[in-house]
């Protein structure tokens, strides 16, 4: 679609909202924007976009300027573009939808505007690190490219310097897969499916229905890197090439073996020789080496970056050790399935204090209760879901609390030489912080200040 001067209706003011408002004002449209929030960030997007001309109607005053304009937006708007942190359910939309005006995402709109073949990734978890493993390992390898989308960067922002690059790593969530049409990957990237955002979805059917719009418009030409094992059930025929990773069928073209990586039983890359642990690292490991296969990069030009990768905060990271306690922060882990990764990346030898809980996404957690019944020595809960958690894990010994000062002096003051203090909270984080990103922060601050006053008092 040709934007110039057409009038479009950009719906959210996050930073995908802002990058695509932007990437429109360059292509010469005319953009209005409405958003229901109305937080301190949004408002200093709000002024500077006014600044420039572009009309933006923020809080209550969004539905009512959309309302009260119902009559003109379908012929007044050739297309309205959908931030990824908006439900498709809430009424801002719903409105837009009910005038007939077409809506896609913040996705759509800027691979409208991309120059340069896209790799797209996606999966419950692993999604972030693997994007960056991808680009570490390609910039090694001496391509040009950038990671953008789900990871920060929008998509949009991003797109604009993509004619300079050999390819653009993109991660892609369900959310901005939601609202794809025509949006096509040379190289699609699936890397797992466990239950997530049930409260956004009605089944996990559903949510594996929105991730599988990342093959539908790929060709023969086109390449899907998945694991071994992958579930082909109710998906449309893939007609592009196949590369396969597993870390337990030896016949994928990329196999660990529990200490090394081979691709097709040539062997590539000790674990040791990474700064990531874990069989569910060495998969992210694998998938990236894969787009490099997939772009006729051959894998050992990409190992040097892959093996220098640290990974990014809140993924298994290490705070501290202290008397013989280790210290983890897992913020990032929101799914059971990244809980169920954590637990298992853990020395057996070691027993676990794990720090859990979150906002209610309509997951239940009985399913983790056999892992942790084997490795875990207590279970402090805290957030939303604290007591249905303590009432599915049957037999373990929990204890709630209501902030996480507390939940790590209790840790603390129940933690022996030898054990590991575990944050891997198993779901979001927004019903008690604005992000996994502050809840993570704010368990480091609380340790290192448990720690420090621990220290003044020895």
């Amino acid at each position: 679609m040709h934007y110039h001067s057409k009038q479009i209706l950009v719906l959210g003011l996050g930073r995908s909202g802002l990058a695509a408002t932007r990437l429109l004002q360059q292509a010469g449209a005319s953009v209005t924007v409405a958003d229901s929030g109305g937080g301190e960030a949004l408002q200093q997007h709000a002024e500077a976009l006014r600044a420039e001309g572009v009309s933006v109607h923020l809080g209550e005053k969004a539905l009512s300027f959309l309302q009260s304009s119902a009559f003109s937006l379908q012929p007044l708007y050739a297309r309205a573009i959908l931030s990824p942190g908006i439900e498709p359910t809430s009424p801002l939309v719903q409105q837009v939808v009910a005038c007939g005006v077409p809506l896609v995402g913040e996705l759509e709109l800027a691979y409208d505007f991309c120059k340069c073949p896209i790799v797209a990734i996606t999966g419950t978890n692993g999604k972030t690190t693997t994007t960056e493993l991808t680009v570490a390992g390609l910039l090694g390898a001496g391509l040009k490219t950038i990671a953008c989308g789900n990871i920060g960067l929008p998509f949009s922002e991003a797109v604009v310097k993509s004619a300079e690059l050999d390819v653009i790593v993109i991660e892609v969530s369900s959310f901005q897969l939601e609202t794809t049409d025509r949006f096509h990957a040379h190289v699609a990237v699936w890397l797992n499916l466990s239950p997530n955002h049930l409260d956004r979805y009605a089944s996990v059917a559903e949510y594996r229905e929105a991730k599988l719009r990342i093959f539908r418009n790929q060709k023969s030409d086109d390449i899907v890197i998945i694991p071994k094992n992958f579930d082909s059930e109710g998906l449309f025929p893939l007609i592009a090439k196949k590369i396969t990773f597993s870390s337990q069928d030896a016949e994928a073209d990329f196999f660990f073996d529990g200490e090394s990586i081979s691709y097709r039983c040539e062997p590539l890359l000790e674990m040791s020789q990474t700064e990531l642990r874990g069989a569910h690292n060495a998969e992210n490991i694998m998938a990236a080496l894969a787009v490099g296969v997939a772009l006729n990069v051959a894998p050992q030009k990409m190992l040097k970056g892959i093996s220098t990768y640290r990974s990014l905060p809140h993924r298994c990271e290490v705070v501290m050790e202290q008397e013989g306690v280790l210290w983890i922060n897992d913020s990032k882990s929101t799914t059971l399935d990244a809980m169920e990764k954590a637990l298992r990346s853990i020395e057996k030898k070691r027993r676990i204090i794990l720090i859990a809980g979150g906002k209610n996404k309509g997951t239940s957690f009985s399913s983790i209760l056999p892992l942790v019944q084997e490795r875990v020595k207590e279970a402090i809960l805290l957030g939303e879901m604290k007591r249905s958690i303590a009432e599915s894990w049957h037999g373990v010994v929990s204890h709630q609390v209501n902030s996480m000062e507390e939940a790590v002096q209790l840790a603390a003051a129940h933690a022996e030489p030898g054990d590991v203090v575990l944050l891997s909270p198993g779901s979001s984080s927004y019903d008690m912080f604005k992000n996994y990103e502050e809840r993570g922060n704010q368990f480091k601050k609380a340790v290192l200040q448990l720690l420090k006053s621990k220290s003044l008092t020895s």
